[in-house]
């Protein structure tokens, strides 16, 4: 009797639930620093997410309901053993994130 394996390239569980709690935390860090912008007059770069702001009761709500969206589809990505989507998710957003904060010290520094 030959027992099933898992494919080489399939992570543990361990490592699926570091990477969506990691995917998570960066849409909030790009939640704040998006809201930060806002706070200081700087628009969203985005045209989609610009639009769905625009369309919301509330632009908060608007670019909220972007964050959970993106969760959720990370989530069917991570279901659908899309793993590696995920991964090149987290590696895209953290460049956002690192770009937000450099843009908002850099734009700090010189008022």
């Amino acid at each position: 009797m030959k027992v099933a394996s898992l494919p080489a390239t399939m992570p543990n569980s361990a490592s699926l639930t570091q990477t969506l709690w990691s995917f998570s935390f960066l849409q909030l860090l790009d939640f704040l620093t998006t809201v930060a912008f806002l706070v200081n007059g700087v628009g969203e770069a985005n045209p989609l997410v610009r639009a769905l702001m625009f369309c919301a009761p509330n632009p908060l709500l608007g670019l909220a309901l972007v964050k959970v969206a993106a969760v959720i589809l990370a989530v069917g990505c991570w279901r659908a053993g899309r793993f590696q989507i995920v991964d090149r998710m987290n590696l895209f957003f953290a460049l956002v994130v690192t770009w937000n904060l450099t843009a908002l010290i850099v734009a700090t520094a010189h008022r």
